[in-house]
């Protein structure tokens, strides 16, 4: 059975190509994370059952714990010890949220071990130029110009596009900010006598204070603790952010309550699985599809109050396993503490 493309493109922002993705027998795909820190909504939930949806379409998925990018991207402090405590902490995050037994977890670490990988590394090298490579720096939280005081960080899209063509893959899936190095390696995967992979990419929500989520400094984000919503954050935590976060009554763009609904309430928790309806108690209406509760948002018919109240319930719910999971294991809980 191949992959079905109507389940994968309600959910994420761009595949390339969908004749690839269709076409594929028995893939391989994987996506990467830097353990740098908690798990949010984005990061947690939304690719948690991203990933699932792959695998229960036959892809055999890897999730990379990618510790040497995190330590060239100067997380934690570059400490390998803390960054390696956090890919553990990661790893239970996922199964907490309910990620499929079959998913393997993989370590930059490992990877880098065999001489074979930095001998790829260096065919990716020669097969690019030094203002292409840096393009590529938005991946990681960086600008073009932070290269010029660390060279350091031109290492870590060599390894990105390394890591997919050494693990041999047919997937590679991300966020819209990992595009730059996806469309990098497909340019050159002939050069370095690899296969041409799919790139599949995931919308981004905005950070909880607003602003432009495409922009990497305003997406949620897991350093910034009160841009986000974490997986194991208590009720009444939950609340709070919610309560505060930046909901301009009738304005759509750039509105993280809203993206919040569009991105993982309607794709993976309505409230009606056969009709996918999402039902606002307060409003007394039920919404088909995303488009409709933006439309009466914009037109005021339903205002950010009451979604907030709905929302604030709904990832209480959603989030208890999570919750219990990590209650139940302190040496998580001191993990987690670590980490902040």
């Amino acid at each position: 059975m191949g992959i079905r493309l109507e389940k994968i493109e309600k959910v994420v922002e761009e595949i390339v190509t969908k004749p690839e993705l269709a076409n594929l027998e028995n893939p391989k795909g994987y996506i990467g994370f830097e353990p740098s820190g908690m798990l949010h909504l984005g990061t947690g939930l939304y690719w948690t059952n991203v990933v699932n949806l792959f695998a229960e379409q036959g892809v055999d998925m890897i999730i990379l714990l990618a510790d040497w990018h995190a330590q060239i991207n100067d997380k934690l402090g570059g400490d390998l010890q803390r960054i390696r405590k956090a890919a553990e902490y990661m790893k239970h995050g996922f199964y907490s949220l309910g990620l499929k037994n079959n998913i393997k977890f993989v370590y930059a670490s490992e990877l880098v071990n065999d001489p074979g990988y930095w001998e790829l590394l260096i065919k990716v090298a020669k097969s690019l130029t030094l203002p292409r490579l840096k393009r590529s720096l938005p991946i990681m939280g960086r600008k073009e110009e932070d290269a010029e005081s660390d060279v350091s960080k031109l290492i870590y899209p060599l390894m990105q596009a390394t890591d997919i063509f050494y693990m041999d893959l047919d997937i590679a899936l991300g966020g819209m900010d990992q595009r730059h190095v996806h469309m990098m390696a497909r340019d050159i995967y002939k050069k370095v006598g690899a296969k041409r992979f799919v790139a599949v990419h995931g919308p981004l929500i905005t950070s909880l204070k607003g602003g432009n989520r495409m922009d990497p400094a305003s997406k949620m984000s897991k350093s910034k603790l009160d841009s986000a919503i974490f997986i194991h954050d208590s009720p009444e935590e939950i609340k709070r952010k919610v309560n505060m976060a930046y909901c301009p009554e009738g304005e759509i763009e750039s509105n993280p309550i809203l993206d919040i609904y569009r991105i993982i309430i309607f794709n993976f928790y309505p409230d009606d699985i056969e009709t996918m309806e999402v039902r606002i108690e307060s409003a007394k209406k039920s919404y088909r599809n995303f488009n409709e509760l933006a439309e009466d948002f914009k037109n005021k018919i339903i205002g950010a109050k009451a979604l907030k109240e709905d929302l604030s319930e709904r990832l209480i719910k959603i989030l208890e396993p999570s919750r219990e999971y990590f209650n139940k294991k302190p040496e998580l809980m001191e993990l987690v503490e670590g980490l902040k």
